[in-house]
């Protein structure tokens, strides 16, 4: 089973989800261990990078191809408010950390 997040993104709602893969790149990527991750996200002591990856690694571990993942960060994640950022990646993460499955 794989616990899935769901919210809306760029033009629709998408599923969000981090894999047991995903999360080892996420931590190969940030150079940080997912607790630790969770916890600096949690205390905003983040990199707009933590973010971003956060949320297109989701998207990967969601179903949606890499390719099209990057296009959406690109598009709807980068050069955004990180007050928008923030929430949709600590609900991605929290479904993980958690095993709730939640939609927006």
């Amino acid at each position: 089973m794989t616990i899935t997040h769901r919210a809306f993104f760029g033009t629709g709602e998408r599923a969000f989800a981090l894999t047991d893969p995903m999360v080892i790149e996420l931590e190969r990527l940030t150079e940080t261990g997912i607790g630790a991750l969770f916890l600096r996200l949690s205390r905003n002591d983040f990199r707009l990078a933590d973010l971003i990856e956060v949320i297109r690694l989701g998207l990967i571990g969601g179903g949606t191809n890499p390719e099209e993942a990057a296009r959406l960060v690109d598009t709807y994640a980068r050069q955004r408010p990180i007050g928008e950022l923030l929430p949709l990646a600590l609900d991605i993460l929290d479904a993980r950390w958690s095993g709730k499955e939640a939609a927006a």
